[in-house]
């Protein structure tokens, strides 16, 4: 693999000095908008009730992050000026509202937004959330297969990385049904590696994955507990079938079960972590209480992402140095080595 001028600074804006990605989610919507309305009695969440609290988890998160996740209609227009510009943008493209079929969900962008007008705002990346089940209806697979490659090609016309995640959900004849943003738990593995395997062709354009655990999180016992061995290798095989850099996301987990996982990715090659609700759900359950959040947020939130943070920087794979970049890495080398290796000659003098 080799990256354009623009992905190869998207990546580096995203990473932190070391290579490595600790990236908070202030994304989602669903997850933050029907736990407030059922608090504040009402069909809909209150639009300053969501962007006020999307806003403080920038405010308070954001100094422990290397890059932020945002979504368009709540987290930019409070939360951006409080970002700091040394911070990595993501911005969000898929629609929460999802189209569930007889054959599976499909996918859409959100509504007058676009790659361009991701580019256009100045973020370093565009993330993409697929709902995908290999075993789904043929039409609905090919749908989601179109979907995101047609993300990928604008990713690559506007030159702005593109970051993939991929998530297994419940088709109409599985035991568990919900439409909630959470785990799957009777997921298979194989379900999550053939999603994985799809995407990783080149046809897709994917530079960076954001994927869930292969393996229930619960049931993920950590690097070095009973049973690890097993876990491991569903991991190193996903990890192997991802074929660029990656990072893990929690899709609801707790934070010791999030801490499994990514001592798990982490030894399978993983670069870091995409997280929201493992960092900060414990804290938002004390809404409508501002200053309780803020305070939970302090106390509990940011110890915990300090500690994910010292794993992340002792066994996360520098992105840069992913074998899909050989040996000289993702053109990162000196200036008469890797970078003008990579770009055959950019920068050369006319």
């Amino acid at each position: 693999m080799q990256l354009s001028a623009g992905k190869l600074w998207g990546m580096r804006r995203m990473a932190d000095a070391g290579g490595r990605f600790r990236m908070t989610a202030v994304d989602q919507r669903p997850p933050i908008k029907t736990p407030i309305a059922k608090v504040r009695g009402t069909d809909t969440a209150p639009y300053d009730d969501v962007a006020g609290v999307k806003a403080m988890l920038i405010e308070e998160l954001q100094a422990h992050s290397s890059a932020m996740l945002l979504d368009p209609h709540y987290a930019i227009p409070r939360g951006l000026p409080l970002l700091s510009p040394a911070k990595g943008l993501i911005v969000t493209l898929e629609d929460s509202v999802f189209q569930e079929t007889p054959g599976g969900r499909l996918s859409a962008e959100i509504d007058a937004w676009s790659v361009e007008k991701i580019k256009r705002l100045g973020a370093d990346a565009v993330k993409l959330l697929a709902w995908y089940r290999p075993d789904a209806g043929s039409a609905v697979c090919a749908h989601q297969r179109d979907f995101v490659q047609r993300i990928g090609a604008a990713c690559v016309r506007f030159d702005i990385p593109f970051l993939l995640e991929l998530l297994v959900y419940p088709l109409a004849g599985d035991a568990e049904q919900t439409r909630d943003y959470v785990e799957m738990r009777g997921k298979k593995a194989d379900q999550v590696l053939a999603s994985v395997a799809e995407f990783a062709r080149p046809d897709y354009a994917v530079d960076l994955f954001k994927l869930e655990s292969p393996v229930a999180a619960e049931d993920v016992p950590g690097v070095g507990a009973a049973g690890w061995e097993a876990a491991q290798a569903v991991f190193d095989e996903m990890g192997r079938l991802a074929g660029r850099p990656w990072v893990m996301l929690s899709a609801g987990a707790g934070k010791a079960a999030f801490r499994n996982i990514v001592s798990h990715a982490y030894r399978a090659g993983a670069s870091g972590y995409l997280a929201g609700r493992a960092i900060w759900l414990d804290a938002f359950q004390h809404f409508p209480e501002w200053q309780a959040i803020r305070a939970a947020l302090r106390a509990d939130s940011v110890p915990y992402m300090c500690d994910l943070n010292a794993l992340t920087e002792a066994e996360a794979v520098p992105w840069f140095a992913h074998p899909a970049y050989g040996a000289d890495g993702a053109g990162l080398g000196p200036a008469d080595g890797g970078f003008r290796h990579a770009y055959g000659g950019f920068g050369d003098a006319p």
